[in-house]
């Protein structure tokens, strides 16, 4: 029997813009644990959970200042024992983020090594540097901060410390034995309160190279392209995720590990889901391929061939809390600047056309999908946040990432016609403004309507059960320019107009589903443009 990952549906929710129980304008868990009987008839497997660790919130809960405990915000660890149980009593599963490149600078260890000084043992579960310079004012190499500036900062002392992200997450020194414990512990502790896996955040990151040597030349990092780097894709990282494995083995019910792992090739991406390793990674290099049938076409069979040399399944997904909604994100002329980039204006009747022939066509392949919360609402990105309201830690700085990430962070309508929409109980604004078009997007104005996003997602989840199974192959089809057409075991296939004009060709079979409308007469189907059919053959 194939594992549940394998194939696996899973929602990511990102907390602070989920559902708000409490009326503070934040997202919490017993909000998420009220929505979750949405998420089961919905159709997903599993969700994942963004941090909701406790936290400063310099970075959204990505930096994380107590790994075993939830941060007043989002509510407490019994909150999340009860959502785990909930979720599980509706056969769901539960991902939780973790954060093993950095901490927060408010960590107990981090603080306790600025308290002591140099030469505490304690810096050396960080990188701690000398600085160069004939006063050690300079930082002790070239490199560049994701978040922009350079990836040290000054302590009052004179030592600098190593963050790759924002100065408030200084990376911690992955070959410290105490930084290894810890995170065992950490494994255990949440294993033992019942999730179901982990997504590893920077999972390429955790392993610098031996003596932190320079760049050379200048760099500008993005969080989505950094290419070869001395501090990314390191190969000790990969037996630091085998004695994860072996944790995670011990446990019942297929508990696993999920990579957001950066890597130069799709090759060096399936080291990290080699057998004794984690058990998947997510596909960036597709969510970054252009809307054109032979770039889709060659990114899906490298992916697979990529993923079957190590006996991983491939993970498809277009949208998450890091980039811009696929909605805009497709539309735009160079979609491999996707993350944190200042998007631009898009038609989005045409965005929403192209985003549900994306869905359902990624829908359709082998592997284990991800979603993201509100995707099948056909959210579109939000792009005129005010400066004042945006949160990301980027956003204020000369270089580096853009920090427009906060608008596919917007929290997504759940009813009414004004905002929050639904979003908590008692009307007050949500921690990002919600666009007042939005009352047409909401999960009660889609509900049950023929042709909504929402009704084409929950039909295809419903499908996707019952037409395929996780170890049918791909088998391409002939098919006319800019079309793409596969099949899926001996009765399902599946057609994508990608080109500009509408498609002729002999219909294989009856709709099963479709993100448009589609015409078959006298054995002839027309598939207008930015359109995914499923047949049943």
């Amino acid at each position: 029997m194939s594992s549940w990952w394998r194939d696996a549906v899973i929602y990511q929710i990102y907390p602070r813009s989920f559902a708000d129980l409490n009326g503070d304008g934040i997202g919490d868990l017993p909000g998420i644990r009220s929505r979750l009987p949405y998420l089961r008839d919905l159709g997903v497997d599993a969700v994942w959970l963004s941090p909701f660790y406790l936290s400063p919130q310099a970075d959204a809960g990505y930096d994380v200042a107590d790994y075993r405990t939830v941060d007043p915000l989002f509510g407490t660890v019994d909150d999340a024992r009860g959502l785990i149980l909930d979720a599980h009593e509706l056969d769901l599963r539960v991902i939780v983020d973790l954060v093993p490149n950095h901490s927060s600078d408010q960590h107990v260890w981090f603080q306790q090594a600025l308290a002591e000084g140099p030469g505490s043992p304690l810096r050396d579960r960080y990188h701690f540097r000398d600085g160069r310079g004939s006063q050690g004012e300079l930082p002790p190499n070239d490199w560049p901060s994701i978040f922009g500036g350079p990836a040290w900062t000054q302590v009052a002392d004179g030592q600098w410390y190593l963050h790759l992200f924002a100065s408030e997450q200084p990376d911690f020194n992955w070959d410290h034995p105490a930084v290894a414990d810890e995170f065992r512990t950490i494994l255990r502790f949440w294993l033992d309160l019942g999730v179901d896996g982990f997504r590893i955040d920077v999972a390429h990151g955790l392993v610098k190279e031996a003596g932190l040597p320079d760049i050379g030349h200048e760099a500008t990092w993005h969080l989505l392209d950094v290419g070869e780097s001395p501090c990314f894709d390191r190969d000790g990282v990969h037996d630091i995720y085998r004695s994860w494995r072996r944790i995670l083995d011990e446990y019942p019910g297929e508990r696993i590990a999920v990579a957001e792992a950066w890597a130069p090739t799709l090759s060096r991406v399936a080291n990290y889901v080699r057998p004794d390793e984690l058990h998947q990674a997510f596909n960036f290099s597709y969510l970054g391929t252009a809307w054109e049938a032979g770039a889709q076409r060659a990114m899906i069979d490298d992916s697979l061939a990529a993923n079957d040399n190590v006996g991983a399944p491939t993970t498809w997904t277009l949208s998450n809390h890091d980039v811009v909604r696929h909605t805009n994100r497709l539309m735009q002329v160079n979609t491999g600047e996707m993350a944190g980039k200042k998007p631009t204006a898009v038609d989005e009747v045409a965005g929403l056309r192209r985003a549900r022939a994306a869905s359902l066509l990624l829908l359709a392949l082998p592997g284990s999908a991800y979603l993201y919360q509100g995707e099948e609402l056909g959210l579109p990105e939000v792009i005129d946040l005010p400066p004042e309201a945006r949160q990301d830690p980027a956003f204020h700085r000369a270089t580096g990432q853009d920090g427009y990430r906060d608008g596919c962070r917007v929290p997504i309508p759940w009813s009414g016609t004004t905002a929050p929409y639904g979003f908590g109980p008692d009307g007050g604004p949500s921690w990002l403004p919600q666009p007042d078009a939005w009352a047409s997007l909401s999960v009660e104005a889609q509900d049950g309507v023929a042709g909504s996003t929402l009704t084409m997602y929950r039909e295809a989840l419903t499908l996707r059960r019952k037409v395929f199974a996780a170890a049918d192959p791909l088998t391409w089809r002939d098919a006319p320019t800019g079309v793409l057409a596969f099949d899926r075991g001996p009765a399902f296939r599946c057609t994508v107009n990608m080109g500009p004009d509408p498609a002729h060709f002999e219909a294989p079979g009856q709709v099963l589903t479709a993100s448009g409308p589609v015409t078959v007469e006298d054995g002839t189907a027309l598939l207008p443009p930015d359109t995914t059919v499923w047949w049943s053959i």
